[in-house]
């Protein structure tokens, strides 16, 4: 892989997210900056940023207040956890195995938690079929499974059933499959006659195969959830996302946050709250008609204004670029995408890499190719809030706490 890119450094950030002091004992994140604390993972994509969570600065009834874009007040971060620290016996317990859809973040998390990545061995046979074998005893362990289900989605799919499978057999007290980004997670209700649901369908086969939890980042929709038959940790993205864009200094009376479609609004609405209750604004599509264009209406005012565009992920780009060129048309001075899954399925690139977009804010939960880098991209990395996360549940720790 290419080596890393500079970054520009930015103004230290003012954000801080969801964590009050009272519940942190190990629970806390370390400051963000605009390169990595500690030595990069050789295979850690280029234009990478840590983004990490800190502690709020001041409460108000009993809650915290999140200054996201005051430029008077700068946080008191706090150390990373483990990293460095002496792990103790029980800890040693907890085994931590990747798949190779995402190694360089599987990497990234294990250093977080100061553990090494387990021994594993996958590989293909000639005729496409998957080989796992684990080289280390996983008998009466905690185990978490590293691998995202993102293209090709069958391939990543099947070696996560294999792993849990072979986690099963050999013993291991718990499995965990981490999903940083789930595959399936749109075909989650029938739309027409005679379609399947294939998120149901997944859910069945990681729930047989011999997981006993699900770790997941930012589900298409809530009610996946539902799906499974074991105990689901949902992870949100938004927390990475928030503390880049306070590094951004921009005020907050200049920001509108926009939904690229009616069904991203609760989204979206959560973002605006935590970027000091943003205004909100909405693109709505109809079609009146067969073979009648498709008609784009923009809810709310974005005149002058920054917007930043807020969705769970990024396939072709269609929704998100049409979105962007309305709110150009409607006046909006700057227009930034986020998201947290980055698909990038052609012609992706070209649209996002158009002009419509001031800056493109994704993270690693799928690996970003080097063909599909550009100038406006920028990369967050989840390692930590993951990192976080797999020790709090191993820990029986509150994960819903993290985001409040």
């Amino acid at each position: 892989m290419a080596s890393s890119l500079a970054v520009q450094s930015s103004p230290t950030p003012t954000a801080s997210f969801f964590m009050s002091s009272s519940s942190l004992s190990r629970c806390s994140f370390a400051h963000t900056s605009l390169s990595f604390n500690g030595p990069r993972s050789r295979m850690a994509p280029r234009n990478t940023i840590k983004c990490d969570i800190s502690e709020p600065l001041n409460f108000g009834n009993g809650k915290p207040t999140i200054p996201v874009l005051n430029d008077r007040t700068l946080p008191k971060f706090l150390e990373y956890p483990r990293v460095g620290k002496t792990v103790s016996r029980k800890d040693i317990r907890l085994k931590l195995f990747s798949g190779t859809a995402n190694p360089s973040l599987s990497q990234e998390i294990a250093r977080y938690m100061g553990l090494e990545l387990g021994k594993i061995n996958i590989k293909r046979f000639a005729d496409g079929e998957i080989y796992v074998k684990l080289q280390e005893s996983v008998r009466g362990c905690d185990v978490f499974l590293l691998q995202p289900t993102c293209p090709p989605a069958n391939e990543n799919l099947m070696e996560l059933l294999i792993m849990i499978d072979a986690c099963r057999r050999a013993s291991a007290k718990n499995i965990t499959a981490v999903i940083p980004y789930f595959g399936y997670a749109r075909a989650d209700r029938k739309t027409q006659g005679r379609e399947s649901i294939a998120a149901k369908l997944v859910a069945n086969l990681i729930t047989e195969a011999g997981a006993n939890r699900i770790l997941a980042c930012d589900l298409h929709s809530g009610q996946s959830m539902g799906y499974f038959d074991i105990p689901v940790d949902h992870v949100y993205g938004q927390p990475v996302i928030l503390d880049y864009l306070a590094s951004k200094r921009i005020c907050s009376s200049d920001l509108v946050v926009v939904s690229p479609d009616v069904g991203g609004v609760a989204r979206a609405r959560a973002f605006a709250k935590k970027l000091s209750d943003a205004p909100l604004a909405i693109v709505d599509k109809r079609r009146h008609g067969h073979n009648v264009a498709e008609v784009m209406n923009l809810i709310g005012d974005v005149k002058g204004k920054v917007a930043v565009m807020v969705d769970d992920m990024i396939d072709t780009a269609g929704t998100i670029a049409k979105g962007a060129a309305l709110l150009h048309e409607e006046g909006a001075r700057e227009v930034y995408a986020c998201c947290t899954h980055a698909v990038f399925s052609p012609p992706a690139i070209e649209r996002l890499s158009s002009g419509l977009f001031q800056e493109v804010i994704i993270t690693n939960t799928i690996p970003v190719a080097e063909k599909n880098y550009f100038p406006q991209l920028t990369v967050l990395s989840v390692a930590n809030l993951l990192g976080e996360t797999i020790w709090r549940v191993h820990d029986d720790c509150s994960v819903s706490s993290i985001f409040q």
